[in-house]
């Protein structure tokens, strides 16, 4: 049910869960696109039903930061939008380093929709002399990992990304949170130590498609 228009913003409690965030995220693009499309308003059973979400989830998630619904018409796409963005930190342009220059790294500093979404790629770093000094081919320029503290201290940086064989993974963990990095997003196998005040996200590629070569081998199981 929609509450009448306040748009009231609340204080969210003080430990929202990464689940609930991601699914801010999942809206937030589902929005991105009602507004490419034109759409200006959309109730929370229209938003599930379209995008094959929980409408009652949908509501409750909202309601930890305030009401944004209307009675009657439901939700304003592009005002809904904006508190997201606002919420995720998305209203400021985020500054990101990647560590590790190899085909994932120059890759990832290339993708297009970071930018997009806020995020600027300010450089990539790497400790093969044969790669420093050069660039992207989106022009993004490659930093010898030893000057990581200095740009770091210049350029105020907000995430790192951690793209490196597994074997480097924690020393270069360790070099990021001496620069004074408070978020890291790592593509490195394995497990990191990271102290507290660090946000440490993990995307393992191998375990992803090892569950989907579970669930494959389940459905050979059944056949």
């Amino acid at each position: 049910m929609l509450v009448n228009r306040s748009n009231k913003r609340k204080q969210p409690p003080e430990q929202v869960s990464e689940l609930t965030t991601n699914r801010l995220s999942v809206y937030l693009r589902c929005l991105n696109e009602l507004d490419a499309a034109g759409i200006q308003t959309i109730s929370s059973q229209g938003l599930a039903t379209q995008f094959h979400l929980n409408a009652a989830q949908i509501r409750k998630d909202l309601a930890y930061f305030g009401e944004f619904g209307v009675r009657g018409v439901g939700y304003y796409v592009k005002e809904l939008r904006r508190h997201l963005r606002k919420i995720l930190g998305l209203d400021r342009r985020l500054r990101v380093v990647i560590i590790g220059a190899g085909n994932l790294g120059l890759a990832l500093a290339d993708y297009p929709g970071f930018r997009q979404e806020g995020f600027e790629i300010v450089g990539l770093f790497d400790a093969a002399n044969e790669k420093i000094g050069h660039e992207s081919r989106g022009g993004v320029p490659i930093h010898d990992i030893k000057a990581l503290r200095s740009v770091a201290a210049r350029e105020r940086l907000d995430i790192a990304v951690i793209a490196v064989p597994a074997p480097h993974a924690q020393p270069v963990a360790d070099l990021v949170v001496a620069a004074g990095i408070k978020a890291i997003l790592n593509f490195s196998p394995g497990a990191l130590v990271i102290p507290e005040g660090v946000k440490l996200k993990s995307v393992d590629l191998t375990v992803s498609l090892e569950s989907l070569s579970f669930y494959l081998a389940q459905g050979d199981l059944d056949a």
